[in-house]
């Protein structure tokens, strides 16, 4: 079961660039479906309640062109439950992820 998160009341950063998904042989993942290779960007999520570090895996030709420290959209982000050999947790999944005009910090745009 796929279910779409309602980022309204959240503010999400970019806390690594986008990374190549692998697998355990160091080989870039791809959809099995339309062959695209996939990419995993750390984001922090921030609401009234707290901050929490997650990883969204994005599938397209090229790596989201999002920046550390930059604010960003995920697109149609969704919370994947998943459940092996005893483990379970949840992975999360963006259609793109879209930086926020004027997002990046001043501290930054400033050098």
């Amino acid at each position: 079961m796929r279910l779409v998160i309602d980022t309204s009341q959240v503010t999400f950063t970019v806390g690594r660039e986008a990374q190549p998904k692998t697998d355990q042989n160091g080989i870039q993942r791809v959809e099995r479906s339309t062959n695209v290779p996939m990419w995993t960007v750390q984001l922090v999520a921030m609401d009234g309640s707290g901050a929490e570090v997650i990883s969204v895996t994005v599938a397209a030709p090229q790596a989201p062109k999002v920046t550390t420290g930059t604010v960003v959209t995920p697109v149609e982000l969704q919370a994947i439950p998943w459940a092996q050999n005893g483990r379970n947790g949840v992975a999360f999944r963006a259609v793109d992820i879209k930086a926020v005009s004027g997002s990046k910090t001043s501290a930054n745009s400033a050098s």
